[in-house]
């Protein structure tokens, strides 16, 4: 969330910058900036009234040291009141900063001044593309039709086990899975970062901490008996992994990659657009994390999204980098580049990636600093990036590089499936 500290130094420009997110800030914002003037003024009163106990309760030993008994009676009686009157300041101040923080975690992340306006996905802005869109034979089909045609997929199946969503996958379908999913990892710890295995459950700290939760509580699976959420992305486990955790500057950048399930109940989604792979409840990820200095964390950004590119130019897959517009943008993000591919049987792009940079928003939930030379502590910025997502790049791979002799297999991930063709 963002600190109280920049919001009441700045409060004007945090509502215009959240006006590009079209969250209209200004009654929230005022009301964070006079409650904090509250806090501060029940504050003051209860430091003067401690004050004044503490003056008062050296003078009664004092009193009864000179035998003025009745003044010193008298003295006790008034830190009778004042400790009332400091019990009250203390409730009264619990429910401010109770309040404030209701409201501190109802405010988005402000975007980036390089977010461009814009409500829709429509909005969104080309930074840059590649590759070659294929021309498909005649006969060319979806890869749900593929994923049955060849028995790599079966959404019947998954239905019949668990629901909508939950695909399985058999066969050469499964070792492709396997396949990307090293294939990613590999390419991650080449590129300096660390593999992490999370747990695939968390608590509500740890989604408060990265910002699931109370924004998106109705969009993940929660086991209510014990109080545990099944992760949407692997970046909430390992992002928490330095919450209440203070690091040391020359230890930054921290750079962390992790697979895992993910778990989303996408609620609403229905439609052309969520058939086979392009939207599921359960699905793979391989996910890359850092954890920086203001000062460099929009170099990280810039580096994650270069090396997030590498990987769909080394699965031959047509593809375009957008710039989110503050509408399309996530709650928690100061800015969002999302990769897409192009799925050429449904002549369309899927989206395959977002790599974020989350400033200090995230950090200040977590409590995660880092130690300048100074001995000065600071907040961390925070960043993640799909590297990959694997439903619609396999959506992708298989109707791209179907031929009527079969589906050709990328050169790069021969050395992971073991095969050269889905025939």
């Amino acid at each position: 969330m963002l600190t109280l500290k920049y919001i009441t130094e700045n409060t004007q420009e945090v509502i215009t910058r959240l006006a590009k997110k079209h969250f209209d800030g200004a009654e929230i914002i005022n009301e964070i900036v006079e409650l904090d003037e509250r806090r501060k003024t029940t504050q003051t009163a209860a430091d003067n009234l401690a004050a004044e106990l503490n003056t008062i309760s050296k003078e009664i030993g004092i009193l009864f040291q000179q035998g003025k008994k009745e003044e010193a009676n008298a003295a006790r009686e008034k830190t009778a009141t004042i400790k009332e009157d400091l019990s009250k300041l203390s409730t009264e101040r619990e429910e401010i900063e109770q309040r404030l923080n209701d409201l501190l975690v109802q405010v988005p992340n402000v975007p980036h001044d390089s977010v461009p306006e814009g409500k829709h996905a429509e909005d969104n802005t080309i930074e840059r593309s590649g590759g070659e869109i294929p021309k498909l034979h005649k006969d060319a089909v979806p890869h749900w039709e593929l994923a049955k045609k060849y028995d790599l997929i079966d959404f019947e199946l998954g239905v019949k086990i668990t629901g909508a969503g939950f695909p399985v996958y058999k066969g050469k379908g499964a070792r492709l899975q396997r396949a990307l999913i090293n294939f990613f990892l590999d390419n991650a710890r080449d590129a300096g970062y660390l593999e992490v295995q999370p747990p695939y459950v968390v608590n509500a700290a740890s989604g408060y901490g990265t910002g699931q939760l109370p924004d998106k509580e109705g969009q993940m699976y929660h086991a209510q008996l014990d109080d545990l959420y099944l992760i949407p992305t692997a970046e909430v486990p390992v992002t928490n992994i330095y919450r209440d955790v203070i690091l040391n500057e020359e230890d930054l950048p921290i750079k962390n990659t992790a697979y895992s399930a993910c778990f989303r109940r996408e609620a609403g989604s229905y439609g052309k657009d969520v058939r086979g792979l392009n939207r599921l409840h359960q699905f793979d990820k391989v996910e890359i994390v850092r954890i920086d200095t203001p000062e460099n964390s929009y170099n990280s950004l810039k580096e994650m999204v270069d090396y997030v590119q590498t990987l769909v130019e080394k699965l031959e897959l047509p593809w375009r980098i957008l710039r989110l517009c503050g509408g399309d943008m996530s709650f928690t993000s100061a800015l969002t580049f999302d990769f897409e591919v192009f799925s050429a049987a449904q002549e369309r792009w899927l989206e395959v990636s977002s790599v974020s940079n989350f400033e200090s928003y995230q950090a200040n939930r977590l409590k995660c600093r880092y130690r300048t030379e100074n001995k000065k502590t600071e907040l961390c910025h925070t960043l993640n990036g799909s590297a990959l997502a694997l439903p619609r790049i396999v959506a992708a791979l298989l109707e791209n590089n179907q031929t009527p002799e079969g589906i050709r297999i990328p050169k790069a991930l021969v050395e992971y499936t073991g095969f050269e063709w889905i025939k």
